[in-house]
């Protein structure tokens, strides 16, 4: 299995992504929301780009929809919820459609488009996710979403800890960057210690989301792969 990264959502190629098994990260916080919110419950999530295209979506479906995201990381005016993970709760979003735009997140995600998978992956999901890459057969693409354009420490460490687990299952040919990825990882195995060096952490500082920042680096609490399929998010 031969593994790459793309380091941010404007890094992306389509040749790169093209019949390959893509893996979208953005863990701080659009795939934590997305896994977490598949994972209690919510029937899809649309990822959009702007916010004009989620209120056109959200009027368009009949079935009861939550409008959720983030502008810099803050709740967007008139949605529902921001990108925090801890608000999908199952009496939340369990059963509605989520209909979601973020800075990096969904840029990364419709940015995939051509990959012959695209899964969302996170901490959270990780070994999940590795085994999903396994079954699939297909060579890899991780896809880190960045920030704000710009390669992401937290992302990059994520890419690390599943490149990581897919080493342990099988073979694997890693490009120059997956494997500093996975060397990054294998020296700093605690990803929330390791994470507070990236300047997505100040920010997250900043909002006040201490708990968010700890729920998004808790290793494979969850044991879904959400995937992206014909323009919204599903478990299959």
């Amino acid at each position: 299995m031969k593994i790459d990264l793309i380091i941010s959502a404007g890094d992306i190629k389509k040749e790169k992504v093209l019949h390959k098994s893509a893996v979208v990260i953005d863990m701080l916080r659009a795939t934590s929301v997305i896994t977490t919110a598949m994972n209690n419950g919510c029937k899809r999530v649309i990822p959009v780009l702007t916010i004009d295209e989620a209120l056109e979506t959200a009027k368009n479906i009949k079935e009861e929809v939550i409008l959720g995201g983030e502008r810099k990381g803050l709740k967007i005016d008139g949605f529902d919820f921001s990108n925090s993970p801890l608000e999908y709760s199952r009496d939340v979003i369990g059963g509605k459609t989520l209909i979601m735009t973020t800075t990096n997140g969904t840029k990364a995600i419709r940015g995939s488009i051509g990959a012959s998978s695209i899964l969302i992956g996170s901490v959270l999901n990780a070994r999940a996710v590795a085994e999903k890459l396994l079954k699939l057969k297909d060579d890899v693409v991780i896809v880190n979403a960045g920030t704000y354009g710009q390669f992401s420490i937290d992302d990059f460490i994520c890419s690390g800890y599943i490149i990581n687990c897919l080493k342990e299952m099988t073979a694997v040919e890693l490009s120059d960057v997956a494997s500093t990825a996975n060397y990054v990882y294998e020296n700093n195995s605690d990803i929330k210690s390791f994470a507070k060096f990236a300047k997505h952490y100040k920010r997250i500082m900043e909002l006040n989301l201490q708990e968010d920042f700890e729920y998004c680096c808790k290793k494979d609490t969850i044991k879904i792969v959400p995937e992206f399929v014909d323009g919204e998010i599903i478990i299959r």
